[in-house]
């Protein structure tokens, strides 16, 4: 379990802070924990976010906060390649700029979604995988983003899977070294064909990195008859981030994961990424209106 962090390393990387704290529901119960002591009434206080994939896509970032500010979205993951331009690329003066333009707000940057993965045969393409991985770390320090999230995205054929599930965690573990010493958290994503909790397992325990959770993605495949208990005891422990869906359609037991996740202290995000037709602050705030519900 990841229970090697120190209430002097919380403190020092901001990981402990109440209300933006990403360090929610696991990392081998010393982070919730930390969490608790260092901020009581935030226990088990769980956020809704937005991430930009696929509403908020097309938004630059003065109108996205605003969407978010007027809907109640308290924290964003600013997914790479959308409108909002928050990328590596960011001289320093820019990355200065967006850190500043959110201090002014109550919205929360909370994670930089990159498409970085690791599951490619061809070492070249792991390593530059890890290289970006790098990148979006030191852009998420400068901007004041919590964390930077990272994908499995396949299981080559000709590859046997416990070999590639391995080298995914080994791999990640290298960029978590890397963000150790920036206070960034390492968010993989439950994505790509490695996406069940089996598998993501198998992953966070080829890792062992401290400064690596997992997200929950909130996939079709958790459900087993009607509850997705058994998938979430299988990663609870890894759990710093958390994707949802449209939360007013039941195609998924959206109540039981916020009673799940509570049940971990979890302290964290859950971001919505969905889409729809409509004008985008309306439905935020009936999506805000159906979570709100769902956290009673």
């Amino acid at each position: 379990m990841l229970n090697d962090l120190t209430r002097r390393k919380l403190l020092e990387s901001g990981l402990a802070v109440a209300a933006g704290a990403l360090v929610g529901g696991a990392l081998g119960r010393t982070w919730p924990l930390e969490a608790a002591e260092a901020a009581p009434a935030e226990k088990s206080r769980i956020h809704l976010g937005l991430v930009t994939y696929m509403v908020g896509a097309q938004m630059d970032l003065p109108t996205l906060i605003d969407a978010c500010e007027k809907s109640g979205m308290e924290g964003v993951e600013l997914r790479t390649s959308h409108k909002h331009g928050v990328e590596p690329a960011l001289d320093a003066d820019g990355r200065a700029k967006v850190k500043a333009t959110f201090a002014k707000t109550k919205v929360r940057l909370v994670m930089l979604g990159s498409t970085c993965e690791f599951h490619s045969p061809d070492p070249a393409v792991v390593k530059k995988n890890i290289e970006q991985t790098k990148e979006f770390v030191k852009l998420a320090a400068d901007v004041g983003s919590l964390g930077v999230k990272v994908r499995p995205n396949g299981l080559p054929k000709e590859v046997p899977v416990e070999k590639t599930l391995r080298q995914i965690g080994e791999s990640i573990a290298q960029c978590g070294e890397f963000a150790k010493e920036k206070g960034i958290v390492i968010a993989v994503e439950m994505h790509g064909a490695p996406s069940d909790a089996a598998s993501m397992a198998k992953i966070m325990e080829a890792c062992k990195h401290p400064s690596v959770g997992l997200c929950w993605n909130s996939n079709g495949g958790d459900a087993k008859g009607g509850s997705v208990k058994e998938s979430f005891e299988l990663v609870k422990k890894w759990i710093v981030h958390c994707h949802v869906r449209d939360l007013t359609k039941k195609d998924y037991p959206w109540k039981e994961l916020m009673t799940l996740l509570k049940g971990i202290n979890y302290v964290g995000y859950t971001m919505l990424e969905t889409s729809t037709k409509d004008d985008p602050v309306e439905f935020l705030k009936a999506q805000r209106a159906a979570w709100d519900a769902l956290v009673q």
